[in-house]
Parts: structure tokens; sequence; C-alpha cells
């Protein structure tokens, strides 16, 4: 299937999927609670998501959910505050995680070649499982990244629904933060698309931000996350304690999970990488350490 039609399949399971849940929050049981009832409707939308992964066997379907769901959320529960609500505080979060999502998404759409490719980390968990991978797919590729997401959306669901003005002058920094998020991921992946386009295969990227950080997109991404928490701290100070949990599960997945594969596959792919590995960082951007001849 060509990159055209594939578009337009996993828009169209996309629409779907946003349908249930709009059926869902119109219609569905009533909960008492706006968050628990928007939850349940990105577990569904994630279950129609998941439907088409299995129908067409290729669990790419699920790509840009993560970055399609989070300003649809932010829109309906603004939309469902009270009209009492700081418009100023909203209208940040919503700037930067709007501009997050047509970053990444956009991003996805320009690399993505078409449903005849499944992203290769899919295909190696199902066969990690073996006999469970049913469960590795509906689980580990579709459920958990959905939960990770909207944990760390709780804190812009904070922002956005709460009356309090809070504390103002963290909402600008949160902003100022989700901004350079964004700009650094932009830049990571021009550089990198660049470097590959430019470069012989097997070669190991180390230039620009990605000589201060092996993954720099993913401190990105981490850094949007924590600007989202600020967002939730600015407007319920004594609650912070909490806000940070969904930026902590970002950073478990990128360390435990994400950058591993990555590692190992490029390790295995460019036999020049563990230069770069003794070299640069892992995730936290510093200048790179120089090697002794």
């Amino acid at each position: 299937m060509g990159k055209a039609a594939s578009l337009c399949l996993i828009s169209a399971a996309y629409l779907v999927a946003i349908g249930v849940a709009g059926a869902w929050l119109a219609w569905g049981t009533s909960t008492g609670q706006l968050w628990l009832a928007t939850l349940i409707a990105d577990v569904l939308a994630t279950l129609v998501v998941f439907a088409f992964s299995r129908g067409f066997r290729n669990s790419s379907f699920y790509d840009a959910y993560w970055s399609v769901i989070p300003p649809l959320l932010l829109a309906y529960w603004w939309m469902q505050s009270t009209p009492h609500v700081d418009t100023t505080r909203c209208v940040l979060v919503a700037v930067v995680v709007g501009l997050w999502a047509v970053r990444l998404t956009a991003n996805w759409a320009w690399g993505f070649p078409g449903l005849h490719h499944e992203d290769w980390r899919y295909q190696t968990l199902r066969q990690r499982a073996g006999r469970g991978e049913f469960a590795a797919d509906l689980v580990g590729i579709h459920l958990i990244p959905t939960l990770q997401v909207f944990a760390g959306m709780v804190p812009v669901y904070v922002a956005v629904t709460r009356p309090e003005r809070g504390l103002v002058w963290l909402s600008v920094v949160a902003f100022v933060i989700g901004i350079a998020a964004v700009l650094l991921e932009l830049v990571a992946d021009t550089q990198l698309q660049r470097f590959v386009r430019d470069q012989p295969p097997g070669t190991a990227m180390d230039r620009g931000v990605w000589g201060w950080s092996r993954h720099p997109n993913y401190f990105g991404e981490l850094s949007f996350w924590f600007a989202c928490a600020l967002f939730g701290v600015a407007a319920a100070p004594a609650q912070a304690w909490w806000m940070f949990f969904g930026v902590l599960t970002m950073l478990a997945m990128f360390l435990g999970a994400s950058i591993p594969m990555m590692e190992d596959r490029s390790l295995q792919r460019r036999p020049e990488y563990q230069d770069v590995i003794d070299r640069v960082p892992r995730l936290f951007p510093r200048p790179p350490r120089r090697i002794a001849n």
C-alpha cells in the first residue's frame, strides 16, 4: 500500500476512534469525574486503533496516536471547564501542546513510508513475547503508551480546569521550556534527516545537538512533558508532589526500553557507534567527552 493511501487509512481509523470516544463522552455512563470520563474515552479509542492494527497486521497504526490525542483532550477539558478558568494559562499551555502535536505528527507523516512498513520495535516486542504476542501488542504497544500520555496530560487537565490564577510566573517559565523543547526536537529531527540523506549507511550521528546527547529528541520530548507538569504546578502549587508522575513514567520508558533498544540496534548496524557512546552522554546534554589517543 502506498504512502498516500496508508495515511488516508490511518486517518480514517483515527476518525472512527475519535467518534467512538466522542460517543462515550456524549452518551456513556456518567462517571461524575471529567478526567475519568476522558480516560475511558481515550482507552476506547485506543482499542479501536488496536483493532485496525490487528486487522491490517501492522501496529504502526498507533504511531501518530501519541501526538494526535493530547490537543483533543486539552480542547475538550477547556470547553468543559468553568467560565472562571485563567484564560492566559490556558492559552499558553494550548500553544505549547498544539505546536508539539503539529511538529511531531508532521515529522511522523513525512518519514512514514506506508503500511508496507512497520516500526521495527513493535516487531521486536512481539517476537520477544512469543505466544504472548497478542497481549504484548495490546498492552505494551497500545495501552501502556496511551496511559503514559494520559498521565503526562493530567497536569494539563489541572491547568485548564482550575479557576485560580495560581503562579503566573511559573506558567511563563513552563511556556518557555515547552517552546524550547519543541524547537530542540525540531532541530534534532532536521539534523538527523539531513545526516541520513547525505551520509553513507552505517555512519554514526554525532553532529550538532547529537554531539551533546545521543538522544536529543528524547530529551526534547521529556522536556515537553516537564513543561506540562509545570503548568499543572502553576495552577495548583499545593499539589506539586504528584504533578511529575507522568514525566517519571516517560523517563522510565526512555531509559528502560526505548534507548536500550535503539542503542543495541545502532551497535549492530554502525560499528563506530561505540565511540559515540564513549564520548557523548546518553540523554541529558553536556559537552562531549574527549577521548585520549
